[in-house]
């Protein structure tokens, strides 16, 4: 499944971004060789392929919910003896246990397990400029998982064995970044807060849901097992200013400047220099440079990833700095190259896997340039 226009099949992404994209949830129906591309997406071998590799789960990353209520770990997990010691892992056994008493399994952050999984969640990471993660819900008839909840992020959940119905409510919590914790007092906090139920979605395998962030809702196994992926995107928002802002900010001798007391002279000082640094935020914000640190901040959050190829290994392509100043170099190759020059030797490999927010042309085009220059030479 490589595109996003085969994730949403028959819906367009034009009319996807310009119509549904944050406004309203959408139910895709399986339809035509997409719908089984999307159904392959995961099967019941592959999950127990992936359960029966015991050693990669943890309480964290295993959980086991039963009717809306998270199980403690110690009812499902046993101590094991490893090569590094005692740890506490997921016991199959008692995983299946609990399962067969009704409890829906979820399996966590699994995003990288399967060549199919990390197709899906590279192409909407990249759609989005976005992080990215799968989680999988096995559930069984009768019993639920979640109760009504929202989420804070917006949510693709593909059906890929047995059917599960979804319960979607009136109510929308605004562009949520926060949930409101755990706890019963939560629970009845939102089944409070979800309002009357909307719709009701029979997701059957090859079936896609759309639900925008915020948006109530619950869900529940039909008429047996039910397996579905949930691929959460999560974008970058306004709250990111903050953080960079700081940085930038001081560099300019204004931002460290004391600021005066607020009952000096009626507090017209004080107004008047909050005023200024006001001024100055507006034009940073708004700067090619503080766009580009945003753009390499994006670029940070979907990576660029790389597959093992061993026993292959990289041929490394080693300079030095002599010194001499080298060509400008603009946007995020910048960052990388400042790193270069202040190294007494690298390894151009190195640089392109630790930048791997900055392209990886951009770099080798930079590096060229200053060995052309002469402020770089290659060594052994």
């Amino acid at each position: 499944m490589p595109s996003l226009a085969d994730l949403i099949h028959p819906v367009s992404p034009d009319r996807f971004q310009n119509e549904i994209e944050g406004r309203v949830p959408l139910h895709i129906p399986a339809e035509g060789p997409v719908a089984d591309a999307r159904r392959a997406l995961l099967d019941w071998d592959t999950f127990n392929g992936l359960l029966n590799q015991s050693s990669i789960w943890t309480h964290s990353t295993l959980k086991l919910v039963h009717s809306g209520q998270p199980l403690d770990p110690e009812a499902y997990c046993s101590e094991v003896q490893s090569m590094s010691g005692p740890v506490f892992r997921p016991s199959p056994a008692r995983v299946q246990v609990m399962a067969a008493m009704g409890a829906t399994i979820v399996a966590n952050d699994v995003g990288a397990l399967t060549p199919a999984l990390r197709d899906i969640c590279s192409t909407l990471r990249h759609a989005w400029a976005a992080s990215v993660a799968a989680n999988i819900y096995c559930s069984f008839k009768g019993v639920q998982g979640f109760g009504p909840h929202y989420d804070t992020h917006d949510v693709f959940a593909v059906q890929t064995e047995g059917e599960k119905v979804w319960r979607l409510y009136r109510n929308r919590e605004p562009d949520p970044v926060d949930y409101p914790g755990e706890g019963e007092e939560a629970r009845r906090y939102l089944a409070s807060a979800c309002g009357p139920l909307m719709q009701e979605v029979r997701m059957r395998p090859g079936d896609v849901l759309y639900l925008p962030r915020g948006w109530y809702h619950d869900a529940l196994a039909a008429d047996g097992p039910s397996l579905h992926v949930t691929l959460s995107v999560t974008p970058l928002y306004g709250r990111i200013l903050f953080r960079l802002l700081e940085s930038a900010a001081m560099q300019d001798p204004a931002f460290r400047a004391w600021l005066p007391p607020a009952g000096k002279d009626e507090g017209k000082p004080l107004a008047d220099q909050l005023a200024d640094l006001g001024q100055r935020l507006a034009r940073l914000t708004a700067s090619p440079a503080f766009a580009r640190e945003i753009a390499m901040t994006q670029e940070r959050l979907m990576g660029r990833g790389a597959d093992y190829r061993l026993p292959e290994r990289p041929a490394l392509t080693a300079y030095a700095p002599t010194g001499l100043l080298p060509p400008a170099v603009r946007g995020p190759a910048a960052v990388a190259m400042e790193w270069a020059l202040s190294q007494p030797r690298f390894a151009l490999e190195d640089m392109i896997a630790q930048f791997d927010f900055v392209p990886e042309a951009d770099m080798r085009a930079a590096v060229d340039a200053a060995v052309k220059a002469g402020a770089l030479k290659p060594v052994q």
